[in-house]
C-alpha cells in the first residue's frame, strides 16, 4: 500500500534536516576531526607562545612565573579557543577542547599523578653518599627500570632517593640532567611499556617485543656512553672540586644501613603497570560518545582504578614517608598547569602535521622520503625527533607511524629499519627540551624543590645539544638509512 503523501513529505523533511545538520554542524559526524589543510601557520602562534613563556620568563621575571605560571598558560590557552571559536564556531571549539580533554589531558594526568603520589610515598633511608659510583649505579638502575614500569614510574622512584645522597654535593645539577637522560627518557625505549609513543605502537598492532628486538642496539649505544660520560663528568667534579673530602658533612644524615619505607607501594606500582597493560590488551567493545570524543570503557576503567590506587596509597602509607621525601603537590600541580595549556594550544599544531603534504607542514612530511617516495629511516629519526622535543611525543609518533604507511604488519617486517627510527626519534629525542616527555618538567619540578639550581628551558638545550646531539648524529649513521 502507498504511504500518504503527507507522510512521504515528513520523511523528506526529516531527511533534508539530517542532511542539513551533518553539514552545518560537521562535528556531529566527526566531532573532533579538524581538517589541518584549512589551517594557516598563526594558529601555531599560542602553541609557540606557551612555548617561549616556559623558555624565557624563568629567565626574566622568575618569581613573577613561579607565582603565575598557571595564569600564563591558561591565557594562552584562551588566544588559541576564543579565536578558534569565532572563526569555526562555538560548537566546533567546544568538540575540538572536550576531545583534547577527555582523549588526550586526563588520561595522561590522571597517570602521571598516580605515580607521583605512589613513587612519593616509597621512601629509601640509609646512609647513601652520592659517589660518582652510586650516582652511576642508580642511573644504570633507572634505566632498567624505565622500560618496565615506564619512564614516570622509574624516575619518579628515583629521582628522590638520587637527590638526597647529593644534597651534601656543590655541584648536581649535572646529576639530573643525566637522570633526565637515560631514566626519565632513552630507558623506556625497550618495551611498549616504557614511553607512551611505544604503547600507542602496541595498540596499533606492534607485538610486544618487536621494540626490544629492534631498538636494543641503539639504546645500549646511546645509554652505556651517557653511562659513561657521567662517570667521567662526576668523578672529575667530585674529586677535583673537592666534594670527596666533603662527603661526610651531610646534611641529612640517615642512619646506618638501608631501608624501604612505604614498601606496600611497591604492589601499587606493579597494578599501575597492570592496568595500563590491561587498557591496551582487554577490549570489550564498549564506549561512550562525549561530544564526539569516543571514551572507551577500558580506559574509564583504568583511569578510575588509578585514581582508587592514588587515594589508597595516601591512605596506606605512613606518614613519615612522605615527610622522609619531602613531599608536597607543587611539582605535579606545575606539570599540570602547564600541561593543560600545552594540550590546548597543540590542536591545530597536530591538525596541521596530520593534514600531510596537503597541511602547513607539508615540507617536514616531503622530507622523509626521497624522489621514488621510498622512506629515508635517518630523517624519519629526525623529523619524528625534533617534533617530538617540542610536540607531545605520542601523537607525533602517530603521525609519522601513518606517513609510513600505518600497517603494524607491514611496518613490522618490511618496513621494520623505518619504524625502528620512528621509535626511537621519539623516545630518546623527548630528552632534547623539558617539555619532551612528561617527566622532564616533573623531575626538574622536584630538583628545584629540593634547591638545585636547574638549568633554563635553553640552557638545558646547551645539554642535549651538546651531548646528546651529537650522539643522536653518530646514531644515525650506524643506525638508519640516510641519502
Amino acid at each position: 500500500m502507498q504511504a500518504p503523501q503527507h507522510a512521504v513529505r515528513r520523511v523528506h523533511r526529516l531527511q533534508s534536516c539530517a542532511v542539513a545538520a551533518c553539514t552545518l554542524a560537521p562535528g556531529l559526524a566527526g566531532a573532533a576531526d579538524l581538517d589541518g589543510a584549512a589551517l594557516s601557520l598563526a594558529w601555531a602562534i599560542p602553541f609557540a607562545g606557551i612555548l617561549l613563556s616556559i623558555a624565557l620568563w624563568p629567565l626574566v621575571a622568575p618569581i613573577f612565573w613561579h607565582r603565575h605560571f598557571g595564569k600564563i598558560a591558561a591565557a594562552w590557552g584562551l588566544a588559541f579557543f576564543i579565536p578558534f571559536a569565532v572563526q569555526f564556531g562555538a560548537h566546533a571549539a567546544v568538540v575540538n577542547g572536550v576531545h583534547a580533554l577527555l582523549a588526550e589531558y586526563v588520561p595522561f594526568i590522571i597517570l602521571l599523578g598516580a605515580l607521583y603520589v605512589v613513587a612519593g610515598g616509597i621512601c629509601v633511608r640509609g646512609n647513601l653518599h652520592g659517589s660518582p659510583g652510586l650516582n652511576t649505579g642508580i642511573l644504570t638502575l633507572g634505566t632498567v627500570l624505565a622500560s618496565i614500569m615506564g619512564t614516570t614510574g622509574a624516575a619518579m622512584l628515583l629521582i628522590r632517593p638520587l637527590l638526597r645522597a647529593n644534597d651534601n654535593r656543590k655541584h648536581v645539577t649535572h646529576v639530573v640532567v643525566f637522570f633526565i637522560f637515560l631514566v626519565a627518557n632513552a630507558g623506556g625505549s625497550l618495551t611498549p611499556l616504557g614511553d607512551p609513543p611505544l604503547f600507542l605502537g602496541f595498540l596499533k598492532g606492534v607485538s610486544f617485543f618487536w621494540t626490544m628486538e629492534h631498538l636494543y642496539r641503539p639504546m645500549l649505544f646511546l645509554c652505556v656512553i651517557l653511562l659513561v660520560l657521567f662517570f667521567i663528568i662526576d668523578t672529575v667534579l667530585y674529586r677535583v672540586a673537592g666534594e670527596e673530602r666533603d662527603a661526610r658533612l651531610d646534611p641529612t644524615p640517615d642512619t646506618p644501613g638501608f631501608s624501604i619505607e612505604g614498601k606496600r607501594n611497591f604492589l601499587l606500582l606493579a597494578a599501575i603497570v597492570g592496568l595500563v597493560l590491561m587498557s591496551g590488551l582487554w577490549k570489550p567493545g564498549v564506549s561512550f560518545d562525549i561530544l564526539g570524543t569516543p571514551v572507551e570503557l577500558q580506559n574509564l576503567v583504568r583511569d578510575g582504578a588509578l585514581v582508587a590506587i592514588a587515594l589508597l596509597s595516601l591512605a596506606i602509607t605512613p606518614a613519615t614517608a612522605r615527610a622522609g621525601n619531602e613531599y608536597n603537590w607543587a611539582p605535579i600541580a606545575e606539570v599540570a598547569k602547564l600541561f593543560a595549556g600545552i594540550f590546548l594550544t597543540i590542536i591545530p599544531v597536530i591538525a596541521m602535521l596530520k593534514a600531510g603534504t596537503s597541511g602547513a607542514f607539508a615540507s617536514v612530511i616531503r622530507v622523509v622520503s626521497d624522489s621514488n617516495g621510498q622512506p629515508i629511516d635517518g630523517m624519519y629519526f629526525w623529523a619524528t625527533g625534533i617534533l617530538s622535543s617540542f610536540l607531545d611525543n605520542a601523537p607525533t609518533y602517530l603521525v609519522f607511524f601513518n606517513t609510513a604507511g600505518g600497517d603494524a604488519a607491514t611496518l613490522m617486517t618490511a618496513g621494520a629499519s623505518t619504524l625502528a627510527a620512528i621509535s626511537a626519534g621519539a623516545v630518546f629525542m623527548g630528552a632534547n627540551t623539558y617539555i619532551g616527555n612528561a617527566p622532564n618538567l616533573m623531575v626538574k619540578a622536584i630538583a628545584e624543590d629540593r634547591g638545585v639550581r636547574m638549568p633554563s628551558f635553553f640552557g638545558y638545550m646547551a645539554w642535549s645539544c651538546g651531548i646528546l646531539v651529537p650522539l643522536f648524529v653518530i646514531m644515525t649513521f650506524i643506525f638508519f638509512r640516510i641519502p
